[in-house]
């Protein structure tokens, strides 16, 4: 029994020692930002097609100022084990508009496939007294790698776009405002995948290295960057503790079994020595 306490102690000391280590890994604090890059202004601004796409961050609002018909786009950088989701608001023009405008929310990741949404209002139609529009999108969780043939969001760059899809010809160029807001959320290793992509999706993945004397320029778009901590490296998930600690259990229950079976010996009523 002494034996068993020991061993006992032993294993749930080795799986103790996996779950800091893990945590370690997991939840790792990512470097401290500067008060100048917290206090760094939101977008102003939105990119007319993928290739000028402004460039935001999670949990930061931009805005835009734009005609009714144009097309706006946004890109942000989501990583795998990752649900994403956009909200957009359209301020509508107060002058008087001739009838109803459909606006429309689309997602598209880095192979610019567009991407179906959850739940969410994607379109939606505005009254033409209607002062303001808003939609919004929620995503599958990303993840870290997938068959060549399916649609699954992978890591990399999000492209948001914006537009009205239909209005009356009428209409088209007045004046509109539009705010869009991106949050991202950790959905943990029910989610997570074996294996993961050599490198995320994002602009210039594929290309060479950079000739000598190109550097980044500042204000560069964010789909070349990286989500604050940098991207994951796509083999570790808290999976890894809950398979250890399964394990532990399941060795424990065997060792509890064998000592409540195995009896106490050689049975009483056999004479020494038989």
């Amino acid at each position: 029994m002494r034996a068993l306490r020991t061993l006992m102690t032993a294993v749930l000391a080795g799986a103790g020692l996996l779950g800091l280590a893990g945590s370690a890994v997991a939840d790792s604090p990512s470097p401290s930002t500067s008060a100048g890059a917290d206090a760094e202004a939101a977008p102003t601004e939105a990119g007319t097609s993928f290739r000028t796409a402004t460039a935001i961050k999670p949990d930061q609002r931009a805005t835009a100022s734009a005609s009714t018909g144009d097309y706006l786009y946004w890109v942000l950088p989501v990583d795998a084990g990752q649900r994403a989701t956009v909200q957009a608001k359209v301020t509508l023009p107060q002058a008087a508009r001739h009838g109803a405008a459909t606006w429309q929310l689309d997602v598209y990741d880095g192979l610019r496939r567009r991407q179906a949404c959850m739940y969410g209002a994607q379109t939606r139609k505005a009254a033409p007294d209607a002062g303001s529009v808003e939609l919004s999108c929620t995503l599958r969780t990303v993840r870290a790698w997938a068959e060549p043939w399916a649609n699954d969001p992978l890591p990399g760059s999000y492209y948001v776009r914006l537009t009205v899809v239909d209005l009356p010809k009428d209409d088209l160029g007045l004046p509109v405002r539009a705010e869009i807001d991106a949050t991202t959320a950790d959905m943990g290793g029910a989610h997570a995948v074996d294996g993961s992509l050599a490198a995320p999706l994002v602009p210039g993945a594929a290309t060479s290295t950079p000739q000598a004397g190109e550097s980044g320029a500042p204000g560069a778009s964010a789909a070349l960057g990286e989500p604050d901590g940098g991207w994951s490296s796509g083999w570790w998930s808290d999976r890894w503790i809950w398979t250890a600690v399964g394990g532990v259990l399941a060795a424990l229950a065997g060792i509890a079994g064998y000592r409540f079976t195995r009896g106490s010996g050689r049975p009483s009523h056999l004479p020494p020595g038989a």
